[in-house]
C-alpha cells in the first residue's frame, strides 16, 4: 500500500492535510444487512464450508460504502452550517491518508481491539467509519476503556495468521489485503488459506463475541445483491468483463476489476479442486488458460496443477 508511504506523516496530522483544520468530528454508519437473521455469524462461518460458493466480504455486498458514507457526511456537515454559519470543511471515508481508527478511539467512538478494528460494546464492529475536519474548536471526547480482556479468539481464528501480535497486523498475510490491494499475484503458500473467499475476509469479526450485538443498518444501501451471495465459483467465473462491470456497478468490487476478480476466483477454484475432483470447475479454468493476462494465467495454471497432481495422486 505504497499510498501509506506517499502521504508521510499527513495521516497523523489533519492540519497538514487539510490547512486550518482544528477538530476532527469522527462518525460511523453500520452496515450488517438488515435481513441478516439472528445466528448471522454462524451462518456466514457456515459458507466457508461450502468450497464451491464464492465468499464476498459482508460490507461488499451491497452498494459502495464510499459514496453513500460521503453523501451523508456533507449533508450533515449542510445541517452545521445552518447552525454555526459557513466554516473550513472537508469529509472523509477511507479516501485519503487518515488514521481513521485511531480518530475513532480518541474521540470516544469504541477501543481497537486486538484484531486492529475499532470495537463498541453496544454494537461490535460491523460499521464504516467517516471523519470531518472541521476549522472550529470542539471540545475533546474521552476515549473508553479496552474491553477485549484475555479474548484472542480474532488471532486464533485468522486463516494466514495475519494478526501477528494483539493490534498488530501484517497486511502482506491478510486475505483482506491480497484479494482486493494487492494487485500482483497472491504468494503461492497463502493460496490454499485464502478457500473460498474471493473478496475480503470477516473471520476475526465473525468469532468476535461483541458482534452478537451489531446492529442491522437502516439504509437498504447495503442489503446484498443479487450474484454475490451465494453464487458459485463457475457461475462467478465466467462472467464477462461486461458483466463483471454491470454486476459491480456501484459496488465496492468494481475497483479491483476484472482480472483481479478472476485472479481471486481461479486461487478459489483450485482450492475447491483440492477438496475434491469436479469436471465443471476444472473445464470453466481450462477455458481461461488462454486469457490475455499473464496475471490470470498463472493463477489459473496453479489451480488446475492442483488438481493434476490430485487425479494423479489418486
Amino acid at each position: 500500500m505504497k499510498y501509506l508511504a506517499t502521504h508521510g506523516l499527513k495521516r497523523a496530522r489533519p492540519a497538514e492535510l487539510v490547512p486550518g483544520t482544528v477538530s476532527v468530528i469522527t462518525a460511523r454508519m453500520d452496515y450488517l444487512p438488515a435481513a441478516a437473521p439472528p445466528g448471522w455469524q454462524t451462518i456466514e462461518f457456515e459458507r466457508l464450508r461450502r468450497p464451491k460458493e464464492g465468499i464476498v466480504s459482508v460490507y461488499a455486498r451491497g452498494r459502495d460504502y464510499h459514496k453513500v458514507m460521503r453523501s451523508r457526511l456533507q449533508r450533515l456537515s449542510d445541517r452545521m452550517a445552518l447552525e454555526l454559519g459557513p466554516f473550513g470543511h472537508r469529509v472523509f471515508t477511507d479516501s485519503a491518508p487518515v488514521l481513521e481508527v485511531e480518530l475513532a478511539v480518541r474521540s470516544g467512538q469504541g477501543w481497537r481491539g486486538k484484531h486492529t478494528l475499532l470495537l463498541d460494546r453496544a454494537v461490535g464492529s460491523m460499521f464504516f467509519l467517516g471523519e470531518i475536519y472541521v476549522d472550529v474548536a470542539l471540545p475533546h471526547s474521552a476515549p473508553v476503556a479496552d474491553h477485549c480482556g484475555s479474548c484472542n479468539a480474532c488471532i486464533d481464528v485468522c486463516p494466514t495468521q495475519a494478526i501477528v501480535a494483539p493490534q498488530q497486523l501484517d497486511a502482506r498475510r491478510c486475505i483482506s489485503y491480497l484479494t482486493i490491494e494487492h494487485g500482483g499475484p497472491i504468494p503461492l503458500a497463502l493460496r490454499p488459506l485464502l478457500g473460498n473467499r474471493i473478496y475480503g475476509c470477516d473471520d476475526c469479526q465473525l468469532i468476535c463475541p461483541w458482534n452478537k450485538f451489531a446492529q442491522r443498518s437502516a439504509l437498504p444501501d447495503f442489503d446484498a445483491r443479487e450474484g454475490l451471495v451465494g453464487s458459485q465459483l463457475v457461475t462467478l467465473f465466467n462472467w464477462t468483463e461486461e458483466e463483471f462491470l454491470r454486476f459491480t456497478e456501484g459496488n465496492p468490487i468494481r475497483r479491483i476489476g476484472h482480472e483481479r476478480w478472476l485472479r481471486n476466483v481461479a486461487v478459489a477454484l483450485g482450492n475447491a479442486l483440492r477438496v475434491a475432483p469436479d469436471p465443471d470447475l476444472s473445464e470453466a479454468l481450462v477455458r481461461r488458460t488462454e486469457h490475455p493476462s499473464l496475471l490470470v494465467r498463472e493463477h489459473v495454471a496453479w489451480a488446475l496443477d492442483g488438481s493434476l497432481t490430485q487425479a494423479t495422486d489418486a
